[in-house]
């Protein structure tokens, strides 16, 4: 398994906080979420050290060997997300599958935090899906998927999978080719 650690809420917590002391520059506040990344990327390693490789790849377009069971990954560098990260890795190693592991059960056609009408969707076409989206990545974005990295995918023919990772039995049924809850982009 090759496995990259988003910021989440502890990196946007962190930007939150800069932008309310300082007036900060998208260059900075995207480094704040990036060592994020790193810091959630060392919990990971640390938790599955038997397993991983020992060193964190920071560079999706390296050329990386390994021969543990599991390599951990973090942002790269200002203006990619780990989304974008993700589909470089994926395609360094001529994947065609990632699973987005995220907070939310579906893509919804809007956001269900804003609009109790929000419908969920099992399955969408990267047309579509990017419809969805905003048009440019801002650090920060909290989106099911970033738009840079659904472009890239979307030429790369990928299939992305979201999926809540509070559900863990869901990324098991996927592995399995099982019933899961979720969203396929395709």
């Amino acid at each position: 398994f090759v496995i990259i650690c988003g910021g989440g809420k502890t990196s946007r917590r962190y930007q939150e906080a800069a932008r309310s002391i300082a007036g900060l520059t998208k260059e900075d506040i995207d480094w704040i979420g990036i060592h994020a990344t790193r810091i959630n990327a060392h919990l990971m390693r640390t938790i599955f050290y038997k397993y991983a490789h020992p060193r964190i790849v920071k560079n999706p377009l390296e050329k990386i060997d390994f021969k543990e069971k599991i390599l951990i990954a973090s942002g790269w560098k200002p203006g990619f997300s780990t989304d974008y990260d993700a589909v470089l890795l994926a395609r360094n190693f001529k994947v065609k599958n990632l699973v987005n592991l995220t907070n939310i059960d579906y893509v919804y056609n809007k956001d269900p935090k804003k609009f109790k009408d929000a419908k969920p969707i099992k399955k969408i076409s990267w047309k579509d899906f990017r419809n969805l989206l905003p048009k440019k990545w801002d650090p920060g974005l909290n989106a099911p998927f970033d738009p840079i990295a659904a472009k890239e995918a979307q030429e790369l023919r990928m299939e992305v999978a979201i999926i809540n990772g509070r559900k863990i039995r869901n990324l098991e049924n996927y592995l399995e080719n099982k019933n899961f809850v979720g969203t396929i982009i395709k």
